[in-house]
């Protein structure tokens, strides 16, 4: 059994992928390559498929790092003292976490969606990388201009120098909004002409949301690649939680540092 992703060409030296629904043990809404252990898959499931995919990226599966994501902007750097901490404290620093970064080699960061729109950031220079866990409540609150920021701090990361993916996540035409969190992106300041459209109500472009905040963090245009890949309606490859239920498998995107 070998597990199918998606990769992206960013970087040489860097291996940056998104994970499929094909090539694990999971079953029902979570089948078949789910290694989220959050969203109530059966655990020896989630285990096995941890096994595979570390096998696959040919990496310790003990360095491949999933943060326990809560729609927040927190980043946590993985830096090598991470693996020798005893598991309890591992899974506390990466619990309210929806970004990593990191500059050590051969080890696996990500984050795990299913519409929610997963961001991969590499520092050519400082050969550093971010992974950015952005839903809408993450937009609204500028999750990806935070890992930005942090790169900066930590790594010395020039935004102009910075390459970007963003990944498999739910596209304008199947985010449908309420009045609500339409107002929210009203509230922080975005330009609802070029990221929203009117139907019988109201959908946002995330991606495009992302994409519009990295460029304004100082990102070149040239730089962001977007995969274009809709969640909602490619839900037989990649997980969609509106599709399938919040009972189900996430995408694992990942970027690794060789």
């Amino acid at each position: 059994m070998k597990p199918l992703l998606t990769y992206y060409p960013l970087a040489h030296g860097v291996t940056a992928f998104s994970t499929t629904r094909y090539g694990g043990v999971s079953q029902g809404s979570y089948g078949e390559l789910n290694i989220n252990p959050y969203c109530g898959d059966e655990p020896h499931a989630v285990a096995a498929n941890r096994r595979l995919l570390a096998d696959e990226l040919g990496v310790d599966e003990r360095r491949i790092v999933l943060p326990h994501q809560v729609h927040g902007i927190d980043c946590r750097m993985v830096s090598p003292e991470l693996f020798s901490l005893p598991e309890a404290t591992r899974h506390n620093m990466l619990n309210n976490v929806d970004s990593l970064m990191t500059a050590c080699r051969d080890t696996c960061i990500g984050v795990s969606t299913a519409d929610c729109i997963p961001i991969l950031l590499y520092d050519p220079e400082h050969h550093a990388a971010a992974a950015v866990h952005a839903g809408w409540r993450g937009t609204v609150k500028g999750v990806v201009r935070k890992a930005v920021d942090e790169m900066h701090s930590c790594y010395g990361s020039a935004p102009q120098h910075l390459k970007v993916v963003i990944g498999p996540g739910i596209s304008l035409a199947n985010f449908e909004v309420g009045q609500e969190v339409y107002d929210e992106f009203v509230q922080h300041g975005f330009n609802m002409e070029h990221i929203s459209r009117r139907f019988d109500k109201w959908h946002i472009d995330l991606p495009r949301c992302n994409s519009r905040q990295l460029e304004r963090a100082g990102v070149l245009p040239e730089n962001i690649t977007l995969t274009g890949i809709c969640t909602y309606d490619r839900v037989a490859d990649y997980f969609s939680a509106r599709r399938l239920g919040a009972d189900s498998g996430r995408i694992y995107t990942g970027i690794i540092l060789r």
